[in-house]
């Protein structure tokens, strides 16, 4: 599946990657070394994440993240 993150804000990204994995917001936390407050503020876009975490999460949930030039 592809989704088109400019079309998204950062929290809906995290939150859809979780979901997809079916995974709870606790189970991630302890798979990638954070809180659950830490994911369920990130999902409710109190807080943003690094890119970095981004990518820790990717990895477990077996997604990949593709960086490509904007078309003109």
């Amino acid at each position: 599946m592809e989704i088109k993150a400019n079309n998204y804000r950062p929290n809906d990204i995290l939150k859809f990657i979780r979901q997809n994995a079916n995974l709870t917001q606790e189970k991630l936390a302890l798979m990638i070394g954070k809180s659950k407050n830490w994911v369920k503020n990130n999902e409710q876009g109190l807080n943003r994440y690094f890119f970095e975490d981004l990518m820790k999460i990717a990895d477990i949930c077996n997604v990949d993240i593709i960086i490509k030039d904007k078309e003109k």
